[in-house]
């Protein structure tokens, strides 16, 4: 397999085998490739969450077990948190 990079990132590389942190160029395409597997299954995994969280959403308002959104009670929870985690 050839792989072709620009300039900027042969250099960034380059500059990171150089540091010690990776033997070769190989090391580092291949730890890439490793974390856009991570990412790519992430997505996927909290794709099928939303899904999963939306058909519940769906299945309460067929059965007609909703409550009408109140932005007061959302900004009053929003500033509870705010004021507990806040520095």
């Amino acid at each position: 397999m050839e792989i072709s990079l620009n300039s900027k990132m042969q250099r960034w590389i380059n500059k990171k085998v150089d540091s010690g942190l990776y033997n070769n160029s190989s090391e580092i395409v291949l730890e890439g490739l490793r974390l856009l597997m991570i990412q790519e299954e992430q997505r996927l995994a909290m794709t099928e969450d939303l899904r999963r969280e939306l058909l519940i959403g769906l299945n309460q308002i067929d059965a007609d077990k909703t409550i009408e959104f109140d932005l007061a009670a959302v900004n009053e929870i929003k500033q509870t948190g705010r004021s507990r985690y806040s520095p």
